[in-house]
């Protein structure tokens, strides 16, 4: 017999989708290195919406522009920040159908509706009007170690991944051939990030459709490994294999360790020691609260649409591995066996 669909579940799936369609669209052209082009390429669009019949206004716009930004940007109506700030109040009573906002990664100044503008941009979503924005990979907060170590250098500003993730369509900023603003391997390599991110928004919009029509699938379009770490552990061996394999696959790399109380001080400085590795790796680490070890993960790693869960075990206590195994129906389970230490 077909169970019957929860109520709740149902309810907060039709709010969800009655809270999608009044919400604005948003498109965010990502860049890879500075001056490849993408504000460019935003007032660009702005300007062809316009031509098109839209109503398009422009809400921000960088100080510091290119003569061709300027040129379209005198060419379309603008609405004037205050102090440097998006107005508000004057776009919610002019209501276009666009908002062009550039420099997405700006705090806004003391006094402002909102501490930053992706801020503002959220509550113009809210309106129901569509924003279309530009930001470069340095930005996302969550790629900023990733873009430091390729480049020696990192924003002072930035944006939430997530927030990146609303977006209904993102598009990747190729640099022309003739940009002159680092050497050719590490353009290639924050290339490659930025797609890999693009990659992200995509996997996180497919599942969210699968999940407000009730389709009960994890299907993605990058491989996302889990490395899973313990205290009482020696993770080296999990976490470089983790890493090989994504760098192979062109993939993410996440580590997750479900919070303990009470640690003695030589697993408090094991679980440092592997945090550390982590992030030297590059791994997007991330701390479980408190609770049922195989539980927790089974539950992050659905979230997170993990397509190979690394775990390492011991003979001494198999349990929690073997239910983890049984209940993995969603992504590959990789097991690494070795004695405790300590």
């Amino acid at each position: 017999m077909k169970a019957r669909p929860d109520p709740d579940q149902l309810l907060r799936r039709v709010q969800a989708e009655e809270q999608r369609e009044r919400r604005g669209r948003l498109k965010v052209f990502l860049g890879y290195a500075p001056r490849v082009g993408k504000s460019l390429r935003m007032f660009d669009e702005g300007r062809r919406r316009k031509e098109r019949g839209q109503d398009v206004v422009v809400a921000a716009v960088q100080e510091k522009s290119s003569d061709a930004v300027r040129e379209i940007v005198g060419r379309l109506e603008n609405i004037a920040t205050v102090a440097g700030a998006i107005d508000l109040p004057a776009i919610f009573r002019r209501r276009p159908e666009v908002c062009l906002i550039d420099e997405l990664a700006f705090d806004n100044p003391a006094g402002s509706a909102h501490p930053y503008r992706w801020q503002d941009v959220e509550a113009i979503l809210k309106q129901g009007i569509a924003v279309i924005s530009a930001i470069n990979v340095q930005h996302i907060r969550e790629q900023q170690d990733a873009v430091e170590a390729i480049t020696g250098k990192r924003a002072a500003r930035s944006i939430p991944q997530k927030f990146l993730r609303e977006a209904e369509e993102i598009e990747v900023v190729d640099a022309p051939p003739d940009v002159s603003n680092g050497d050719g391997r590490s353009l290639a390599e924050l290339r490659e990030l930025a797609l890999l991110l693009a990659a992200d928004v995509v996997d996180y919009q497919l599942q969210q459709y699968l999940d407000s029509n009730g389709v009960a699938a994890h299907w993605g379009t990058q491989e996302r490994i889990l490395v899973c770490l313990t205290p009482r552990s020696n993770a080296a061996d999990m976490l470089q294999s983790g890493q090989r394999n994504a760098r192979r696959f062109h993939g993410a790399l996440l580590v997750a360790y479900v919070a303990q109380t009470g640690l003695n001080a030589a697993d408090q400085e094991r679980l440092d020691a592997n945090l550390a590795l982590a992030h030297d790796l590059g791994a997007e680490v991330h701390r479980l609260p408190p609770g049922n070890f195989a539980d927790a993960l089974l539950a992050f790693a659905r979230e997170q649409r993990i397509t190979q869960l690394f775990l390492g075990h011991s003979q001494r206590d198999r349990s929690p591995v073997e239910r983890l195994i049984d209940l993995a129906e969603d992504f590959d389970v990789r097991l690494f066996p070795h004695g405790q230490v300590g």
